[in-house]
């Protein structure tokens, strides 16, 4: 067994680069772990930067300056972040504590609809199991909603964190697209001099990492946008906060949009029951979905990731245990990132030159 273990350490282990990127991205990992929160403005405002650095280059292309092209690209973020905060997020609060307020009220109409099952199925289900199930979700209903009215912004620790991300972030993003490259360059300056493998993992990955990002933030203002003007026109209730909940759906690979359907149907089925209504905006919700999957997907990301939906999958229940929301944004980049380094290490390398041998 020891023999068998030492011929795996040597063959995949042996060569310095791949043993110094190994350790390199143990430490990656347990920083983001440990110091996950306390660094999260700084990861924010990369995250950010890099997202806006192909408008840089774009103007850049086109003749602008490099001072002049993170100035333009800066003033129209800092724009977008303030619509957002002065027009869309009050709206959406209001709509939220609107929803928890009513949420009471829609759960004794669905348990006044569902008290019938017992006399229809009396042998499945009893009167009492209905009761005693609707009493423990409209009081946790009631529970989130005496949240949601009384949160507020009374505490330092609160106030602190606020003002770090309005004030931290912008500031951090400004020097991140200013100065990006010169701080790349001040890192990559630690590395071991021989470093084709990481050379090689960086090149296949920055293109397709940069484009994945930058699609899917497109994606999402694109359907929570053309989902909003949906809403808004069928006149559906709380169209604001169902469309942001729709855009932020295409984060999460085939499972979001299965999630994202049983609100937008509820309240739809709440306001107007089984009614030409309801079969109208669940129609439109159905073509919103259709296009994003079958049109937008394959125009924003032309060159598509190549992993199967069960790696998908696992790397989004995986990164996103770890690191929440933007483990679950960026599983498909990560999962991308291993394959390549796994294709990338000596010994892969060598296998697949035997066996193509």
């Amino acid at each position: 067994m020891r023999k068998i273990f030492s011929k795996w350490i040597d063959r995949y282990f042996s060569d310095e680069e791949a043993l110094f990127l190994f350790l390199l991205l143990g430490a990656a990992l347990v920083i983001i772990w440990v110091l996950g929160q306390p660094l999260a403005p700084v990861i924010a405002s990369v995250i950010l930067a890099f997202l806006m650095q192909g408008a840089v280059d774009w103007l850049q292309r086109r003749g602008a300056g490099h001072l002049l092209a993170v100035i333009s690209v800066f003033l129209v973020f800092i724009g977008f972040v303030s619509a957002f905060l002065l027009f869309v997020l009050p709206i959406v609060w209001q709509q939220l504590v609107n929803l928890f307020t009513e949420a009471p009220r829609m759960v004794s109409e669905v348990q006044a609809q569902l008290l019938v099952l017992p006399q229809r199925y009396p042998e499945l289900i009893s009167e009492a199991q209905i009761r005693d199930l609707f009493a423990a979700a409209a009081s946790e209903l009631s529970r989130l909603g005496q949240w949601v009215l009384t949160f507020s912004l009374n505490s330092i620790t609160g106030i602190v964190t606020v003002l770090i991300y309005v004030v931290l972030v912008p500031i951090l993003v400004f020097f991140f697209l200013k100065d990006g490259r010169k701080l790349v360059a001040g890192w990559t300056a630690f590395l071991p001099e021989k470093r084709q493998m990481m050379t090689r993992v960086w090149h296949e990955m920055d293109e397709q990492i940069a484009n994945y990002v930058r699609g899917k933030a497109i994606e999402i203002l694109i359907v929570g946008a053309v989902s909003y003007v949906t809403f808004i026109f069928f006149g559906i209730n709380y169209a604001a906060l169902l469309a942001i909940m729709v855009g932020l759906s295409v984060v999460i690979p085939y499972i979001g949009a299965t999630l994202v359907t049983l609100p937008v149907m509820l309240i739809a089925l709440f306001q107007w029951g089984w009614s030409s209504e309801f079969m109208y905006v669940m129609i439109a919700y159905g073509i919103i979905q259709a296009l994003d999957g079958n049109v937008l997907v394959p125009l924003l990301f032309s060159e598509a990731v190549n992993l199967h939906p069960v790696s998908i999958i696992v790397a989004v229940l995986v990164f996103g245990s770890f690191w929440g929301f933007w483990g679950v944004f960026f599983a498909i980049p990560l999962a991308t990132l291993v394959k390549a380094i796994v294709s990338a290490w000596p010994g892969s390398i060598e296998q697949s030159e035997a066996s193509s041998g």
